[in-house]
């Protein structure tokens, strides 16, 4: 199983930051794994609420079908789902307040029978990088 993490400090207010970090709709002007979207996704997320996702990493599209987990506006979104080949796949994007601004984060982990060794290490930096491309990403679009 491989764990990862991310964050970076906002100079925008937390409502501000929630309002774009938990939409759906924004994922492909930021997430640098956001591929597209397959069949209907909801204008928001919500407890229960459920969307297929094409993610690539390590170059290799994966179609994951998420859940949300926790949706605790405006300071927390947790999704879970399970791609090709048994791949696990769970994301907490996380929301604080900061000094003058917000501290937004990624926590990520990913489990599976094809996610060990070299492997396992490959899919660990690859998203580390994509984690930290993603929130500079994001950080030009609330700023």
């Amino acid at each position: 199983m491989g764990k990862i993490s991310a964050s970076v400090e906002l100079p925008a207010a937390p409502d501000k930051v929630w309002a774009e970090f938990s939409n759906p709709s924004n994922f492909e002007k930021w997430l640098t794994i956001h591929t597209k979207w397959k069949g209907e996704v909801p204008a928001e997320f919500s407890k229960g609420a459920q969307a297929s996702e094409v993610v690539t990493m390590l170059g290799m599209p994966n179609t994951i079908t998420w859940t949300v987990d926790e949706f605790e506006a405006p300071s927390k979104l947790a999704i879970s789902g399970t791609g090709m080949a048994g791949v696990k796949v769970k994301f907490e994007l996380s929301v604080e307040a900061s000094g003058e601004g917000s501290l937004a984060s990624i926590d990520a982990e990913f489990a599976g029978q094809m996610i060990v060794g070299a492997l396992g290490k490959a899919v660990e930096k690859d998203g580390k990088k994509n984690l930290d491309a993603s929130l500079e990403n994001f950080k030009a679009l609330v700023a």
